[in-house]
């Protein structure tokens, strides 16, 4: 590990005080160990649009987004204020409030296939119910779904190791992705025994290059599952209203039976949501779901307020927009330094790695120089682009990532 940055003096202090009342320090896709330790920041003090501080006061455009939720831009005015309505109204209750049907209304319209829609928290609050969902109505037991596919932190899909029984996967079962055979084999082990198949719409496993389906991919998971009643689930958590504002299947050609989402539902406040067809209707209402804070009426009005504010600026055409002209700089930017970096994802979800980098070495340098530079770049994760990011925000993280690139050139890597 390098020496750590002194502009990080007060991030490492809190650090040396959360270690002894916290385990880990800071745990789960936050921790340090995720990025750098001593490269990056570890805490956050404020965020405004495509910006935040961090507790040293230093200054970053932000391509995390709160590794995902910010799709407006922090502290968006016309979201915050819907929520600050609700809230000023009632925080949490005994009952759901009116604003919890309108939003499933509104959810329902947006949804092409959609007939209802339940809401929770977490990401992994949905997927979750989601498996229960399809067990309950096909009366099987076995989930298929992509090796090094991350589906939330529940025992059947976490990525941790600790705490596991192996009957937590017993029925769990993995193919590659892109891997047709593969997952033909499955179908033939298992026949007549398969619940459901979770996917995401491309795969953005960590630590890898994010990969898009190939040619006919999707339209043969779809149409073995009909074949065979098996559930389709989405797990559009990740990617859900960045490429299209009816769902991630519009834009690669396919249908789900039950499509999960959160993260930009409602521009950083805590909400996920899931929604499917008709018939599943009766096994939603029998698989139990609940939570204390579930039905808090300020993060669906701060959704609601989202959704419309998506509507009515197409943002995932802005997104799209932001993320093609980031990719084609870096990988110019790349070409004049004598690097060739391969771009992968969507433009809005983008990622970025070097060729010839099996340790990835070079990545982590690189997104290293760029964050100390003012532009958080993620070595292991796909990034996300928010609206709220301009051509002079594109612009100034091309020239950080220039010098990044002269930086690494003069060390050598």
């Amino acid at each position: 590990m390098s020496t750590p940055d002194p502009r990080y003096r007060r991030s490492l202090e809190l650090f040396t005080r959360a270690a002894q009342v916290i385990p880990c320090g800071i745990y789960g896709h936050t921790s340090p160990v995720a990025n750098l330790p001593g490269e990056f920041p570890y805490y956050a003090g404020r965020a405004s649009g495509s910006r935040y501080w961090d507790v040293d006061g230093n200054e970053y455009i932000d391509y995390l987004c709160g590794y995902g939720p910010v799709v407006l831009g922090h502290q968006h005015p016309e979201v915050e204020a819907a929520a600050a309505r609700q809230q000023a109204a009632m925080l949490c209750v005994n009952h759901p409030g009116e604003i919890m049907v309108e939003l499933a209304e509104h959810l329902v319209g947006m949804i092409d296939f959609a007939a209802w829609s339940v809401f929770g928290k977490n990401g992994s609050d949905m997927t979750t119910w989601a498996l229960q969902v399809a067990r309950e109505h096909t009366g099987r037991r076995k989930i298929l779904k992509v090796t090094d596919a991350y589906h939330g932190i529940d025992p059947w899909c976490t990525p941790g190791h600790a705490g596991l029984l192996p009957e937590d996967r017993m029925h769990i079962h993995d193919f590659a992705w892109n891997d047709l055979d593969g997952f033909e084999r499955l179908l033939r082990a298992h026949r007549n025994d398969v619940a459901a198949v979770i996917m995401t719409p491309f795969h953005h496993p960590a630590f890898k290059a994010s990969q898009l389906p190939a040619a006919g991919f999707w339209p043969h998971i779809e149409a073995a599952c009909r074949r065979e009643g098996i559930v389709l689930i989405l797990d559009d958590i990740r990617a859900g209203f960045r490429l299209d504002l009816g769902g991630s299947h519009r834009t690669f050609g396919f249908e789900p039976d039950i499509i999960c989402l959160c993260k930009a539902l409602a521009n950083g406040h805590p909400l996920s949501a899931a929604l499917g067809r008709a018939d599943l209707r009766v096994a939603a209402s029998r698989v139990f779901l609940t939570g204390s804070y579930w039905n808090s009426p300020p993060a669906m009005a701060a959704a609601l307020a989202c959704l419309k504010v998506m509507q009515r600026e197409d943002t995932p055409a802005t997104l799209r927009a932001r993320g093609e002209a980031l990719m084609q700089g870096l990988v110019a930017a790349g070409d004049r330094h004598g690097y060739r970096l391969i771009p992968s994802g969507p433009p809005a979800v983008p990622f970025v790695t070097f060729a010839d980098d099996g340790n990835m070495r070079r990545q982590q340098r690189f997104c290293a120089a760029v964050t100390r530079r003012g532009a958080v770049f993620h070595p292991h994760h796909n990034w996300f682009l928010s609206s709220a990011h301009t051509p002079e925000d594109i612009a100034a993280t091309l020239l950080m990532a220039d010098a990044a690139l002269t930086e690494l050139r003069a060390e050598g890597l």
